[in-house]
């Protein structure tokens, strides 16, 4: 979002962050009554101030309490109209879904929102753990409009939401910071979180206004024309997992990523003391999915970070370092592929079957006039035991996806077990990846596939099939 102040995603930042006087709220606020609790979740929360002195970048605004309740706090500065009332419900749906989703984030179990009207435009979060905003989980949104906010449609709630999102990576499991902030940047994982959460309270509407907004949005990193949501996080969302894998991620983060105790100036608290590299992104998303993701990281971004550096060699340094995060070993790379029935051009060819396992699914294998006989099959130097694989739909023409296929096990390339059956399988979405699990215990060499039916055309294409350990 445009002008936005984010405050809690680096090291220096942080520090600056712990360095902030809570004075203008000590000295302004009426005391809170001691009487005036609610036990929410085994919390007891106090009546929020009546006001509350801004003191936090250029914001010297006195905030006036205008609603709250056990899940959120609402101020508004003088210019806010008092009829803007739809963050009171809005804001508290998006927070109580969060938490079901994340955890919680302190024992404060409310957001707390402010508003400006024609000022301080774009917006910036805060946590619990800052003392810059005392102690709280903040959102903190402005416009330069003078009539923001009325319509609580649109830029309204997509603003707000991302600013949430801003808590999220900041601070899930109690630990503070956002080791992947320098990979995805401000909006890119705000863009995945959003959509999230606009599934998670049935809006429709909004969930296709919103993928319509950011499904076909490029940006210039680590590559230009990289399609963060369409082509990294909507793959893994659609296809891995939903909200599971979000949290999983986190929740891996918060385990395993190397983190140091710091006093925020009111106790210790836990914050990531690094930023993290790409391979170590890749790494720990593989782990939310449960699956190799480099394939997709390939044809998502390329082999090279934003620095130039080659991240294939991070992501295997990162499984070294990491070995607690694990997810199924793609080992295609290790085997030699061969078909039945090849590509007019060859192999090689653009759409030969050289692409039916080269590790990026933007490339396909496209085969015409394809026989209900057809195989293709990867073989290994040496006997692997495979407990999983996928098949990648093509970019294109539906009618061409496989629909019925099995796989099969051999030694010796002449007596074949079969290990997996498929019928009637669909592919929702272009690029689709489909993960199969199997029962398999057996060392086998070869491994090949039998795509005994597609969808009606007279051709074949699939973009990728790769073999899981």
């Amino acid at each position: 979002m445009k002008n936005k102040r984010i405050i809690l995603l680096g090291m220096l930042i942080f520090a600056a962050l712990l360095s902030c006087s809570k004075k203008g709220l000590e000295e302004s606020q009426p005391a809170m009554t001691k009487n005036a609790v609610a036990n929410v979740n085994n919390t007891l929360l106090a009546d929020p101030p009546l006001t509350w002195q801004e003191h936090w970048f250029d914001h010297v605004q006195v905030l006036q309490r205008f609603y709250h309740d056990t899940s959120i706090v609402v101020y508004h500065d003088n210019d806010v109209s008092s009829t803007v009332t739809w963050p009171n419900t809005y804001l508290a749906q998006v927070w109580n879904y969060t938490k079901s989703k994340y955890g919680s984030f302190g024992t404060d179990s409310r957001l707390w929102a402010i508003f400006h009207t024609g000022k301080y435009s774009g917006g910036h979060p805060s946590t619990y753990m800052d003392a810059s905003h005392d102690y709280r989980n903040v959102i903190d949104v402005g416009s330069s409009s003078t009539s923001a906010w009325l319509s609580g449609t649109g830029n309204d709630l997509d603003l707000t939401t991302h600013e949430v999102g801003h808590i999220v990576e900041g601070a899930s499991r109690n630990v503070l910071n956002s080791p992947a902030f320098g990979i995805w940047h401000d909006s890119k994982w705000m863009e995945i979180y959003i959509y999230d959460v606009y599934i998670g309270l049935n809006r429709s509407a909004d969930v296709q206004r919103w993928y319509n907004l950011v499904a076909n949005g490029s940006e210039s990193y680590p590559r230009a024309q990289t399609y963060w949501f369409r082509d990294w996080f909507f793959p893994i969302y659609s296809q891995q997992g939903d909200a599971s894998s979000l949290n999983k991620y986190f929740s891996l983060l918060a385990q395993y990523f190397p983190k140091q105790t710091v006093n925020n100036g009111q106790t210790n608290v836990q914050r990531f003391s690094r930023s993290m590299n790409y391979g170590e992104f890749i790494h720990f998303w593989s782990g939310a999915t449960g699956m190799d993701l480099k394939p997709l990281a390939l044809s998502a971004f390329g082999n090279l970070d934003e620095q130039g550096n080659d991240w294939v060699s991070q992501l295997n340094a990162a499984k070294t370092a990491f070995p607690g995060v694990t997810y199924l070993k793609d080992i295609s790379s290790q085997a030699v592929v061969s078909v039945s029935n090849e590509n007019a051009g060859g192999a090689a060819a653009a759409e030969g079957s050289a692409k039916l396992s080269d590790s990026y699914y933007n490339t396909k294998f496209f085969l015409g006039a394809y026989p209900n006989t057809f195989w293709a099959q990867l073989t290994f130097p040496g006997s692997q035991v495979v407990k999983g694989y996928t098949i990648t739909a093509g970019n294109d023409a539906p009618d061409r996806d496989p629909k019925s296929w099995k796989l099969m096990g051999s030694n010796d390339g002449t007596n074949y077990t079969q290990l997996d059956i498929r019928s009637n399988e669909t592919f929702d979405l272009r690029r689709q990846t489909k993960k199969m699990l199997i029962s398999n215990t057996t060392a086998y060499k070869y491994y090949k596939l039998f795509i005994t039916a597609n969808n009606g055309s007279v051709d074949l294409q699939l973009s990728e099939w790769r073999l899981l350990q």
